[in-house]
């Protein structure tokens, strides 16, 4: 497909999944947040478990979301603050962190997972291509959503500290945000990207460094790249325009 094919082609949801699959990827590499499911679980949960009180200490509070202000006033770079948001939890253990992420999880975000992304990811697994989660969103709430695609642990590549017996230190291992994630997946995964998929313009890099690109329920930033290069756009159904 050529690039004046792809700025005017928006397909269905058949014809999306008729097209990637055809391309029979053998690796993928897939944002979550706002690609896989809508809304941003990691600033949500941020701001749940300051409000929710059993994980984060009441005296940290105010000065975590003074920080995050000063993140969205643009005075703290992206990378920045997602890594703050794990070493925030330095101290806790991975156990609690996981079960709390899972709960927050079910209960707000499992309403929002895409249908036609969740089918997505359940047949290129099934044809046996290899899904690599990517999210600068903190590991504990990615692996909570990951349980509904069936992408395992070890294929996750999120904002992630080290742990010392099981305790969450303030060591970060990786935060996969802009220039981070196609870092992460070199590092990690060590293959070429078949095919990759995001929603922002920190998924550019990413997108880039495929063979084939999607922006799926694309920021108009990421919109405005991916007509620029020639990217497929996608919108899952309900989030955007079918021209």
């Amino acid at each position: 497909m050529d690039a004046v094919q792809a700025q005017t082609f928006l397909p269905s949801t058949r014809e999306f999944l008729d097209l990637v699959l055809r391309l029979a990827p053998q690796v993928a590499a897939i944002d979550c947040d706002g690609t896989l499911w809508s809304g941003d679980s990691g600033e949500r949960f941020f701001d749940w478990e300051l409000r929710e009180g059993s994980i984060i200490s009441d005296a940290a509070v105010r000065p975590l979301r003074e920080r995050y202000a000063a993140y969205k006033r643009g005075e703290v770079d992206e990378t920045t603050i997602c890594g703050e948001m794990v070493t925030m939890h330095r101290g806790i253990s991975d156990l609690k962190m996981m079960e709390v992420a899972a709960r927050f999880f079910d209960q707000f975000f499992v309403p929002q997972i895409f249908p036609d992304m969740r089918e997505l990811v359940r047949r290129l697994q099934e044809n046996g291509c290899e899904v690599w989660a990517v999210s600068s969103t903190n590991e504990w709430v990615v692996r909570g959503g990951m349980k509904h695609f069936d992408i395992r642990e070890n294929r996750i590549l999120a904002a992630k500290v080290e742990l010392e017996e099981g305790i969450a230190t303030d060591r970060l291992v990786r935060v996969p945000s802009g220039t981070g994630k196609p870092q992460a997946l070199r590092e990690v995964v060590g293959k070429g990207i078949d095919a990759a998929f995001g929603n922002s313009r920190w998924d550019s890099e990413m997108l880039a460094m495929a063979k084939q690109s999607f922006a799926v329920n694309p920021n108009p930033d990421l919109e405005a790249v991916a007509r620029e290069r020639g990217w497929q756009i996608y919108f899952p159904e309900g989030t955007g325009p079918r021209r």
